[in-house]
């Protein structure tokens, strides 16, 4: 099966390829959409999905200044509402003053494209460019993980090169990722970055796409870590189950709110944003 030549690659269906390659098949080539549940209980995952959705939604208005610290728009129980004071009362700190919100950003990789869609960058000109992602999972991930993820990987590397209109000469060094976490607003991960790290990302990510761009087998191979498919909603397609893993039992390794996340490269306008020449 050939990539198509406009395939889009982004840090969540490269994640999916590093974590199982047949999941990338069904979900990004095939395009599979299979009925079932990424984790259970379902009514409680999927308001917690939604309640994710709303709070990064309230962020984004929040900092375009839509809406005020005040505004009375939330009941005053709930998770949602939590998010919500505890982003007003304990937001990152040391912020540069210039906000960009929702910034998309692409550059070309190995013949293909690589995208990526911020939540928030903070930008002081000519010394540092900060990366901001707001996380409403119910655990935070053991320290370390996150550096490993493709998110990390991706956003700090494609901000380096395709992030020239948006800070002239912008050095690794100069960059950094961080973490927030909606339930544990005063224990954020902070990820740095430097040269070494860049072209360390650089490499990887090329492997990946000419790796990826290079198999013609039907049928990808499934991964070997079969406490994955616990919370894939392909697992009984592939044999590896019926039953969706409990939600309360999800560890970082899971990963369970990216599952359900939408592929919004999908129809995606490359007009709307910079072209960057290589």
């Amino acid at each position: 099966m050939s990539l198509p030549a406009d395939f889009l690659f982004n840090q969540a269906n490269l994640q999916d390829y590093v974590d199982c390659p047949r999941r990338f098949q069904l979900r990004h080539l095939l395009q599979l959409a299979w009925p079932a549940v990424a984790a259970e209980p379902a009514d409680e995952y999927e308001a917690q999905v939604q309640d994710g959705e709303a709070f990064h939604r309230l962020v984004h208005q929040h900092v375009l200044g839509i809406i005020a610290a005040e505004t009375p728009i939330l009941p005053e129980a709930g998770p949602l509402a939590d998010w919500w004071r505890a982003y007003l009362a304990s937001p990152p700190a040391d912020l540069p003053a210039m906000l960009l919100p929702e910034v998309t950003l692409s550059a070309p990789l190995a013949g293909y494209r690589l995208i990526a869609k911020y939540d928030l960058i903070a930008i002081e000109p000519d010394r540092r460019a900060i990366i901001v992602d707001w996380k409403t999972s119910a655990r935070r991930p053991r320290p370390g993980w996150l550096s490993e993820r493709m998110q990390t990987r991706v956003y700090r590397y494609l901000l380096v090169r395709a992030g020239t209109d948006l800070f002239p000469g912008l050095q690794p060094a100069q960059v950094e990722m961080i973490y927030w976490f909606a339930n544990y607003p005063d224990q954020p991960e902070r990820l740095p970055y430097d040269a070494t790290q860049f072209e360390a990302d650089g490499r990887l990510l090329t492997e990946l796409v000419v790796e990826i761009a290079g198999r013609n087998e039907p049928i990808f191979p499934l991964t070997d870590d079969v406490t994955r498919c616990r919370f894939c909603t392909y697992r009984s397609l592939c044999g590896r189950g019926i039953t969706a893993g409990d939600l309360d039992e999800a560890d970082d390794q899971a990963a369970v709110p990216e599952e359900a996340a939408p592929d919004w490269t999908a129809g995606f306008d490359f007009e709307q944003i910079g072209e960057i020449v290589f």
